[in-house]
């Protein structure tokens, strides 16, 4: 870089830090000043030998995500400082201890959170990127900062991703939207987890990140009208009854509104709340229920309200502290038009989340994000050893929606939508989970697995000679319900194996054997089982036929057989190592037969797909498409299997892709749709299923096609059929386990 340039750069690096301070509210003293400022001279110095893969200097990065933390978030003196050195540790010279000296134990303890993992070797079958999420969580019982520190350097890393190469871009898109936009969310940082979302489908899905944004700007003149049309009413009679408001809309983020269009299998132009009405009232503390609910009188007088969409969410905040008054009401053109309704600060912290919630900590909403943190350290105490089981315990509770239900004495208990009796017995005690029975909701007897619904009674029976069983994981929903239950399982597991193994230490005597590693190996060997835990476990549960050990041969009490050896399968890392070596890409289509790989049956990829390949430790290379819904969850949980694929010629195969169809039901419409794709297109079926209802149908084809231009041009002429309403492609099915091909 030549000195003019250099200079500029300085001047720019001096230009951002000067706009940190400046818009920083919340540093005001000389001693913050100066603490932040000596933050910023480390940084400086720690980072300046370092740039960024878009080129510029890296000391940008850090500014700008204390800008985050500062203006975005409204944290602190200390998440600033934290902002501007959360990787010098991590890339540069300076340890903790150094962190330690200048700035404290706060600041350390902090940055010691936001620093990865470093030189650990987890093996084939661990997430190294689960292990830096689980450590990041578990920080969260000393700092919440350290996860709100770490959702601004995801921001502002997915804000400038456009630098990165393509795989990079997928992994980091997946990540993002796997773990850090439901965290946003449940940490009440709306607009940055919907700018998070917005960023993920723009890198995960770029032509229907363009196709939306496409139409919201087409019709945004139209919203513009419509909004100024209906909001006059419901201003004129706000200004005639005293209330100082505000009136704003809020359009929809394209992810939000893509999940719907998805979700429904409709277009765009069927969404029809693709924007929100919001009022926003001037109201003192003591008044701002009861303003809320006159606000919302005055919407329903001028508009016919629907009555299964009115949420209020001020009598029952949510777990993360918002509150809100929602209503759906019908315009005079026939559409619905969702209206919320709230007080400035009830704004602020929907807008803010956590960092609000502070500043009105005096206020009655003080209770439900604090209480949300509380049961998460509850469940971070006995975190699961295997860290993928971990993350996904700890998510399971991240985006559900809540219901309220009650005790016997009338207790107010927040759990998400779909828990049981099971979860709502765990959430009163651990004890009280391990040992129910049955439940009695609203009076009437019920099993654990009852789903509760908002307004249940719910009272739990108990017995002492319960135990917690293996099936109980499949019912329960709740993190902690989740956490108990395997923590009390190996406890019980470990009694068991105690007892296997003073089993087993009889039988050898019996046998005239040793009990020793050498034996107890060539036991393991022989029942194919992978670990003395094991073997001790299935030998106190008498599922082990002890009796066999007896026809082993003895020589000076050891045992001597022949073991037959499997020829050894290519690790995992084996594989990758080796198509990394050979090519960049894995060519679908190429002879490799020393590399085995599979098109996955949950997306069905076609030539033509972006793809990628996912090495499984048993079933060789699964080809996914990039869209597939399992693709996050493996990109994030398991980046080190995936590897780069692309298709080459394929003309003269078929591959099989799902269409799906609906319309309107009239006589001869399957007739011609299976001549189009018969005669016309001459493309086998494999199936094809149809259901009407009311005169609506909707089917299912499953065809062979060479391509995805081949199917896009068959899907074009299925919609020109008269009838037909819809055609779209089938994107795949989530499988069980939540991770798939992980084996």
């Amino acid at each position: 870089m030549d000195q003019e340039a250099l200079e500029k750069e300085n001047k720019e690096i001096l230009r951002q830090y000067r706009a940190l301070l400046k818009n920083a509210v919340r540093v005001q003293s000389d001693a913050d000043k100066v603490l932040v400022r000596r933050a910023f001279n480390m940084a400086v110095d720690a980072h300046s030998d370092t740039r960024r893969k878009s080129g510029e200097a890296y000391i940008f990065h850090p500014i700008a995500v204390a800008r985050i933390v500062s203006e975005e978030i409204g944290l602190g003196t200390t998440s600033i400082v934290c902002g501007l050195l959360h990787d010098v540790v991590e890339d540069t010279e300076t340890t903790l201890d150094d962190i330690q000296s200048y700035y404290g134990e706060k600041v350390a303890r902090i940055i010691d959170g936001l620093t990865k993992i470093k030189g650990a070797y987890f093996g084939d079958d661990v997430s190294i990127q689960a292990e830096n999420f689980r450590k990041m969580l578990l920080t969260l019982s000393d700092d919440v900062r350290v996860i709100l520190i770490k959702i601004a350097d995801r921001l502002h890393n997915m804000r400038t991703l456009e630098s990165m190469r393509h795989d990079k871009q997928q992994k980091i898109a997946s990540e993002t939207l796997f773990l850090y936009a439901p965290l946003a969310h449940r940490l009440g940082l709306y607009n940055i987890k919907s700018e998070l979302e917005d960023l993920c489908l723009r890198y995960l899905e770029p032509e229907v990140y363009h196709q939306v944004e496409e139409s919201l700007r087409k019709s945004k003149a139209v919203r513009t009208r419509f909004i100024n049309q209906f909001g006059l009413p419901i201003k004129r009679d706000l200004e005639a009854s005293g209330l100082s408001y505000e009136f704003k809309s809020r359009t929809k983020s394209i992810h939000s509104i893509y999940h719907k269009m998805i979700a429904k299998n409709i277009p765009f132009s069927e969404v029809y709340d693709v924007f929100a009405i919001r009022i926003i009232l001037d109201s003192p503390l003591d008044r701002e229920k009861s303003d809320c609910w006159k606000a919302y009188s005055i919407v329903t007088d001028n508009y016919k309200p629907n009555p299964d969409r009115l949420r209020d969410w001020i009598s029952t905040p949510k777990s993360n502290g918002y509150e809100s008054l929602h209503t759906t009401v019908m315009s005079p053109s026939g559409k619905w038009v969702e209206v919320q309704i709230r007080t400035k600060r009830m704004d602020e912290i929907a807008e803010l989340g956590y960092a609000a919630h502070w500043k009105y900590k005096e206020s009655a909403s003080e209770n439900a994000l604090d209480d949300w943190i509380r049961r998460i350290r509850e469940m971070l105490k006995n975190p699961d050893p295997n860290a993928l089981d971990f993350i996904d315990d700890f998510k399971l509770n991240l985006f559900s929606d809540e219901i309220f239900v009650f005790t016997p004495k009338g207790q107010l208990r927040k759990l998400p939508s779909g828990a049981t009796a099971l979860d709502f017995a765990f959430e009163i005690h651990t004890q009280v989970g391990a040992s129910c029975i049955g439940a009695k909701v609203n009076h009437k007897l019920v099993p654990l697995s009852q789903v509760l619904r908002s307004g249940d009674q719910v009272e739990i029976l108990n017995s002492e000679k319960q135990k917690p069983k293996e099936g109980w994981l499949k019912f329960v929903v709740t993190a902690k319900a989740k956490s108990n239950i395997k923590n009390l399982l190996k406890e019980d597991k470990k009694r068991i194996a105690l007892d296997g193994k003073e089993i087993l230490q009889r039988k050898l005597r019996n046998l005239k054997l040793e009990f020793n590693d050498t034996n107890v190996n060539k036991i393991l060997s022989f029942y194919k089982l992978a670990t003395s835990q094991d073997l001790f476990f299935r030998i106190g549960e008498k599922s082990l036929d002890l009796s066999k050990l007896s026809n082993l041969k003895k020589e000076d009490g050891l045992l001597k057989y022949r073991v037959n050896r499997a020829k050894k399968k290519a690790s995992v890392t084996e594989i990758v190592t080796k198509l990394k070596e050979e090519s960049n890409n894995l060519v679908i289509g190429d002879n490799m037969e020393k590399l085995e790989y599979k098109l996955s049956p949950c997306c069905n990829p076609i030539p033509g797909d972006k793809v990628f390949g996912f090495v499984t430790i048993n079933d060789g290379i699964k080809i996914h498409r990039e869209n597939c819904p399992n693709a996050i969850q493996l990109m994030s949980n398991y980046a080190y299997r995936i590897v780069k694929a692309k298709w080459t010629n394929q003309d003269s195969l078929a591959f099989l892709a799902g269409i799906r169809v609906s319309g309107i039901d009239k006589v001869g419409l399957v007739n011609e749709l299976t001549r189009i794709i018969s005669s016309e297109y001459h493309v086998n079926m494999r199936s094809i299923s149809f259901d009407t209802d009311d005169g609506i149908f909707e089917g299912t084809i499953m065809v062979f096609v060479n391509d995805t231009e081949h199917l896009t041009e068959l899907m074009r002429k299925l919609r020109n059929v008269n009838g037909v309403t819809g055609v779209s492609r089938i994107k795949g099915k989530l499988l069980e386990p939540a991770v798939p091909d992980a084996n």
